[in-house]
């Protein structure tokens, strides 16, 4: 997990391996934040349609796959762009839902040189959030109302509500514009019946997006994506694309009723389309009306975004993943689980505000970096929701509740690490056997137990204290920690919860901890 930057004078480039296509953006970083286009490409790469159909990523299409990205490669050597920390290639719903994903990968890599990350539902919202976040920061109106971004892929829908700046709820459904096209395809249906079939598949996942929405009053839906950007040009020709375009429900049903009854090789020769953006645009477009109809909106917003804009931004480090605002978003998130399986909010935000404490202070001995500090922090606020299930045991339910659980804006891979240290806030000490723990490398498991021992100590100087944010102040020598406790008279409750937690800190560390008022 390293927070090295890249350059900020240096151009950065992010490549996605899509559902219908490869594409490549170049961006410069602007110093007071933002960034400037400086290239956009994309080749055709039928990944999405051999998942969707047959389960896996065929020997024709990898290779395709291997020469689009062999050209970037030479595009990227003309913009001086050869340094891999200034590159991010990400693979999303296509690539993930491949029986052979980790085999295509590892070719790739091979042929190309370009390490891809398959990137998770969580991971994407996050980086589709930071493409929104600007859009909507611009217009104090847009920004101080109720907002349900909406990006229609190939095979997931994303949708983030935020209300007042804040984010409330990410989902990802399984309605997606090439599985819409593959099950028309599959129905043999005329052309005119395309609408009709599409509403039927499309209703429950709208049904469901409803449901997340509390209050409808005042809601304004904001849309990114190609299939968008389209139709905003055909609607609004005159489109400002720094700005928001807005078009009407009626307006977009109309011209996604035209679209999808269309044939491809029509819309390819009339709108200079690539034929898997032909493909798609139909039902992509229908899907944006079904919701915005659903709803019961008027005017659909659309920003000139999309996911790679999220991942500029990050790599730029311009309000990135891990500014402090977006930070906030994830920690409220995580109080949101806690709530939900009613966790002792005032012990758990307790044993948080001391675990980061001992975090900072400990930065030679543990030496990681300040992502792991948000990981302790939210396994913190969480190491106790296993007393929904069961007290007894509850270290292990906290594990298994968390890992079934999703926290915005943190990968999979983060989720683990978080359920792992509250697994191991109590009692038995990792081992090689336990499960999901037996699936770490050694420098993670290392990484867990150096964390997990550190939320043994917070947690035990947050027992039966029940006032304000508790300070202390530590002082760490070779051999020994001294904890100083602010306006305590008696140690004894700290002394006994220490008793029982300290083994653990004392091996990972090799310190004594001794406790001063």
């Amino acid at each position: 997990m390293s927070t090295e930057q890249p350059s900020p004078t240096r151009a950065l480039a992010v490549i996605e391996l899509g559902t219908t296509s490869v594409r490549m953006t170049i961006g410069q970083p602007g110093e007071s934040g933002g960034f400037q286009i400086l290239d956009s490409l994309q080749q055709e790469v039928s990944l999405g349609k051999d998942t969707f159909t047959v389960g896996r990523i065929q020997k024709d299409t990898i290779e395709d796959c291997g020469r689009a990205l062999r050209s970037f490669r030479t595009v990227l050597q003309e913009y001086g762009i050869t340094d891999d920390k200034n590159i991010r290639a990400v693979a999303t719903t296509a690539v993930r839902e491949a029986s052979n994903s980790e085999a295509f990968l590892d070719r790739i890599y091979i042929a190309t040189g370009l390490s891809v990350d398959l990137i998770d539902e969580a991971e994407v919202s996050r980086y589709t959030y930071l493409a929104v976040k600007p859009i909507i920061d611009v217009d104090p109106a847009l920004k101080e109302s109720t907002v349900l971004a909406v990006d229609v892929g190939g095979g997931i829908t994303e949708t983030l509500l935020i209300a007042g700046g804040i984010l409330k709820t990410t989902d990802s459904y399984r309605l997606g514009s090439l599985r819409l096209r593959k099950t028309l395809e599959e129905h043999r249906a005329p052309t005119g019946r395309l609408r009709q079939i599409m509403q039927t598949y499309t209703e429950r996942s709208v049904a469901l997006i409803r449901q997340r929405i509390p209050n409808l009053e005042g809601l304004n839906m904001l849309t990114i994506g190609a299939d968008m950007h389209f139709a905003a040009g055909q609607l609004q020709p005159d489109w400002d694309k720094k700005g928001i375009a807005r078009i009407t429900v009626s307006a977009l049903i109309k011209l996604a009723d035209t679209i999808a009854q269309t044939q491809v090789d029509e819309l390819v020769r009339t709108y200079h389309l690539s034929f898997p953006d032909a493909e798609t645009l139909g039902p992509a477009l229908l899907v944006y009306a079904h919701i915005a109809r659903a709803l019961g909106i008027k005017n659909v917003l659309v920003g000139n975004a999309d996911l790679r804009d999220g991942i500029l931004t990050d790599m730029a480090g311009h309000g990135g993943a891990w500014a402090e605002e977006f930070k906030q978003q994830i920690v409220n998130s995580a109080l949101e689980l806690g709530r939900k399986y009613r966790s002792d909010e005032a012990h758990s935000q307790q044993s948080a505000d001391l675990a980061r404490q001992l975090f900072e202070a400990m930065q030679q001995e543990h030496r990681l970096d300040a992502r792991y500090d948000l990981l302790i922090y939210i396994a913190a606020l969480l190491h106790d929701v296993g007393n929904f299930i069961s007290n007894r045991s509850h270290h292990k339910h906290s594990m298994y509740l968390i890992m079934n659980s999703e926290i915005f804006g943190l990968s999979r891979k983060d989720i683990l690490f978080i359920a792992l240290i509250a697994r191991y806030h109590r009692r038995a000490m990792p081992q090689p056997t336990h499960e999901y723990y037996n699936t770490l490398d050694r420098e993670d498991r290392i990484v867990v137990s150096k964390l997990a021992a550190i939320l043994r100590i917070a947690d035990a100087l947050a027992k039966g204290y029940t006032g304000e944010k508790r300070n202390i102040r530590i002082a760490v020598e070779p051999s020994r920690m001294t904890i100083t406790l602010e306006s305590t008279s008696d140690l004894a409750l700290e002394e006994h919860a220490l008793t029982q937690k300290r083994e653990m800190f004392e091996q990972v560390y090799g310190m004594k901890i001794v406790l001063r008022t």
